[in-house]
């Protein structure tokens, strides 16, 4: 069963969203939040699988409510989804660098919506690497380069598997640019995210871009 939390400041939306997802065999609706603040102590209560966000509430938005609930190792198995009316870029790299592992927009489909809860249930992201690297090109300018040895526990091969995961590539094109077999490349993506402390492989996607190792307009190999 996938537990959710409801995050949003308009009531008719979480009753929307709420009826949608108990209509689902495998998911249950564990609370509801309608500020910033709430929402962290409601997922701090629950420990939900998946939180769909709203970014823009009171008493704290969306980002700030992500980035504390991430921050937080009681809750490392929980993922965020954040769900808005805004489909700007800068919200798109904000809700991810804050430890979001999707984002949807309000006028999504149904069951493109019951899918994304699977989706990131399951462990995976939500935005493609793909689309995320287009949108990260858009920004890279204000990224904020990492500081400190980020990348210090690497070797050298797990460093060339993660410019590649960064600039798009899947398991199994990065398996064929190595020479690898496609079970060693998901285990060494596996062993950088372990490293890396990243909650899922978009992630490692944006840390390729703020540590240098990717840069926009590279091709993947250079």
């Amino acid at each position: 069963m996938i537990r959710v939390v409801i995050a949003d400041d308009q009531q008719l939306i979480r009753g929307g969203f709420r009826a949608l997802l108990e209509n689902e065999p495998d998911m249950t609706v564990v609370g509801e939040a309608a500020t910033g603040r709430s929402a962290v102590d409601v997922v701090r209560e629950t420990q939900p699988d998946v939180v769909l966000m709203d970014i823009r509430m009171p008493d704290g938005d969306g980002i700030e409510a992500t980035s504390t609930i991430t921050a937080n190792p009681a809750l490392a198995a929980t993922r965020i989804v954040v769900v808005t009316t805004f489909e700007l870029d800068e919200y798109v790299v904000d809700a991810i660098r804050a430890g979001a592992s999707g984002f949807l927009v309000k006028d999504t489909e149904p069951v493109e919506l019951i899918r994304a809860v699977r989706v990131v249930a399951s462990g995976d992201a939500l935005l493609s690497p793909s689309v995320t690297r287009r949108l990260l090109e858009r920004v890279a300018p204000a990224l904020a380069p990492m500081t400190g040895g980020a990348l210090g526990e690497l070797t050298e091969r797990e460093r060339e598997v993660l410019a590649l995961v960064g600039q798009g590539l899947t398991n199994d094109e990065v398996a064929g640019r190595l020479f690898l077999s496609p079970l060693t490349a998901k285990t060494h993506v596996s062993r950088i995210m372990s490293k890396l402390g990243a909650r899922d492989r978009v992630h490692l996607v944006v840390t390729a871009y703020e540590s240098g190792l990717v840069r926009p307009g590279m091709r993947p190999g250079e």
